[in-house]
């Protein structure tokens, strides 16, 4: 996720340098990837100007010759293109010497034989913006002369960060700056979607039904009329640019915007363009078609969730709207979703359709329920505010708010024990209420009720005990030796034997490789094997299975080099493959009971040890497997022509291995469906395979 620093800052300002920055949130457990210089390097020579004339230019139809107050004793002559170019405006000035955000020098130059002391700019040429068909015009009430970066952000660095699966609140611009406040202390503004506009109840003409509410937990929506479609204003598209957004209208801007600084995805609907007033949210029909915002048609299956109207589908929940009911220019009335979906559904749904969106990448992660009105509070305020709309009373709100937040108990005899050190309970709730944890004390330590925004997260005092730690004690831990003496460090005769294995094969010429745990279930069929155990909730259709072969990681290995040029491959893999469904291993697991009764039948309240079966889980064996295709080793001028791979050269290998693991072996006729009958052989050592 991008995040720029002046837009951060807005929220917490800790008085850090980028560097020093990006090291204490890298100490908090939040990655950063790189810094990046946006906009503009060198403010001191952009100012604000005012167009005093816009004459033609006497050899050319399309310029412009301007004199323009730039607050010095002399007007600046600056020749400029633009259409929109006109006497009294408030403008963006250039002066020689300006350092264009391209690295661009500006100097001064003769345009058509007329001396030109500087540019007139827009607001691509200044990184704030995409326009490039005019100059951009500023408020008039500035004085010629202010310097640019007092009127616009012109320049901000920006953090990469690396967000991990558990912290969906850290992908968005409050999220980091609340996490920013709990790790230095430094004042934390309150958060955006404060003072909502909205009202509850139903609105009128509204009609919005969740047939799956699995795949959807809660829908809301508001309705805004009186809408003016326009530009954003600069502020807005300076922060979306320097976040890696393309700024397209106030309203698209908007919905950005919000999803940027709360985290929660927006979608605006046309309402005039929405079928009937009313949505439907539900699983689409098998083959049943939408044309989503980038203009292409796509097909559906049965498990993709969809809102949908009375004509049919006008968004892929989730992932990218419609093109049917798109805000344009004619757009006056706008319906305003904010819905929490489904998070594995989505990132097979994403898989499946090839497309990845910044509203994705954040529902995939699971938002917490309470995140829709959030959105749409800040959502409204920006639209009565850039759009001139007027909110029509009611909320849809279909499905309310998560599950009754937990409340922990974290003991300070805890804490030490899982720290090593003691921590004082007022330290440890100072940065609790931080990161928005409601806190009691109690007899001991406290107890902490979890904000909606962490419940994914947060679920029992260990991780309670890690939030004080990652942000408070983890530097100040002392280092202390292993208390009991460790093992011997030697290899088990496992592992010599396989690191044997592995030796005589990268000897031979062979490079490992490490493949998922994971295959498709057509490549068991494709091999004429049974499939292995089907997983609950795989990561997509091709890996739900657990393996039962290392064939297909090391086939698809050469199917990748192969596509990529790369004819001669030689791969070997050392991995665990899986039993079939139903071939398990059952391990007991040790419980508490809740308490006894002894022979008079009175419960003795003790908790008694019993043991209970785990479910079934795959039997797990360790495998070696290797594939050989194309020349055994490069050519050279001493051997022009290398032995390409067959059957021969296999058993070359093999030999190597075996010979290295000193075991006697030898080789019978295969019978493997799969392989060539022919050309196969199984190996048996003691007369065993």
């Amino acid at each position: 996720m991008r995040v720029p620093l002046e837009w951060l800052r807005s929220f917490c300002d800790p008085g850090l340098g980028a560097s020093a920055l990006a090291t204490r949130l890298a100490m908090t457990g939040t990655e950063v990837a790189r810094i990046e210089s946006h906009g503009v390097s060198e403010l001191q020579h952009f100012v604000v100007g005012r167009v005093l004339d816009a004459e033609p230019h006497p050899d050319a139809d399309r310029l412009r010759v301007c004199r323009v107050a730039i607050g010095e004793a002399e007007n600046a002559s600056i020749v400029c293109g633009a259409p929109n170019v006109a006497a009294g405006q408030t403008v963006a000035v250039a002066r020689p010497g300006a350092v264009m955000p391209d690295g661009t020098r500006l100097k001064k130059a003769k345009l058509r034989g007329v001396p030109s002391e500087g540019m007139i700019l827009a607001e691509d040429e200044l990184a704030i913006g995409t326009d490039h068909d005019g100059i951009l015009v500023l408020d008039p009430d500035l004085e010629p002369g202010t310097p640019l970066e007092n009127v616009i952000a012109l320049h901000t660095e920006v953090l990469e960060l690396e967000i991990t699966p558990n912290r969906p609140d850290c992908l968005a611009i409050f999220g980091v700056a609340r996490e920013l406040h709990a790790a230095t202390g430094a004042p934390l503004e309150p958060a955006p979607w404060t003072g909502d506009p909205g009202t509850a109840g139903a609105v009128p003409g509204v009609r919005v039904e969740v047939q799956d509410p699995d795949l959807c937990p809660r829908f809301t929506a508001r309705l805004f009329e009186d809408v003016t479609i326009g530009p954003s204003p600069i502020w807005l598209k300076a922060r979306l640019m320097a976040a890696g957004q393309r700024p397209i209208s106030n309203v698209v801007d908007i919905t950005n915007y919000v999803m940027l600084e709360t985290g929660q995805p927006l979608h605006a609907f046309d309402f005039d363009r929405v079928a009937g007033g009313g949505l439907v949210v539900r699983r689409a029909e098998p083959g049943e078609t939408i044309t989503t915002l980038d203009d292409v048609e796509r097909t559906l299956e049965r498990d993709v969730c969809l809102i949908a109207d009375d004509q049919g589908p006008t968004s892929i929940a989730g992932l990218m709207g419609g093109a049917r009911s798109e805000v344009g220019a004619e757009t006056t009335r706008v319906l305003m979703e904010a819905a929490t979906w489904n998070g594995p559904n989505l990132q097979r749904t994403s898989t499946r359709l090839g497309l990845r969106t910044e509203a994705s990448a954040r529902f995939e992660k699971q938002l917490a329920p309470e995140q829709g009105l959030e959105g749409q509070a800040l959502a409204a305020k920006l639209m009565i505010e850039l759009c001139g709309a007027r909110l029509v009373d009611g909320t849809v709100d279909v499905g309310g708010p998560g599950p009754a937040p937990a409340r922990i108990l974290m003991r300070d005899a805890k804490v030490e024990r899982l720290l090593g050190v003691a921590v004082d309970t007022d330290r440890s709730a100072r940065v609790l209420e931080r990161l928005g944890f409601e806190i009691e004390r109690t007899s001991g330590g406290l107890e902490a009720t979890v904000p909606p925004h962490r419940r994914k997260d947060v679920s029992r005092e260990a991780d309670l005990i890690e939030e004080v730690s990652r942000l408070e004690v983890l530097e100040e831990l002392p280092a202390t030796l292993p208390s009991r003496r460790g093992a011997s460090g030697r290899l088990s005769v496992a592992q010599r034997a396989r690191r044997r294995a592995e030796d005589a094969l990268v000897g031979a010429g062979l490079s490992e490789a490490l493949g998922w745990s994971f295959e498709s279930p057509d490549l068991a069929a494709r091999l004429g094997v049974q499939a292995g155990w089907t997983l609950e909730n795989p990561l997509s259709d091709d890996q739900s299975t657990m393996r039962t072969t290392l064939l297909g990681s090391l086939l698809g290995a050469v199917r990748h080099n192969r596509a990529r040029g790369t004819d001669d491959v030689q791969l070997f893999e050392i991995g665990a493959v899986y039993g079939i469904e139903g071939d398990s291993v059952s391990e007991p697991r040790l419980t508490l009971g809740a308490g006894t009764h002894s022979s008079t039948g009175v419960n003795s309240g003790a908790p008694v040890p019993r043991r209970l079966p785990r479910p079934p889980l795959p039997d797990e064996r360790l495998r070696l497997a290797t594939v050989l295709t194309g020349a055994m080793h490069p050519a050279s001028w001493r051997d022009p022509a290398p032995t390409r791979a067959d059957f021969f050269a296999a058993k070359g290998v093999l030999g190597m291995v075996l010979d290295a693991l000193r075991v006697t072996w030898e080789l019978a006729p295969g019978d493997d469906d799969f392989l060539h009958p022919g050309r196969a052989a199984r190996i048996l050592v003691k007369s065993r395979d």
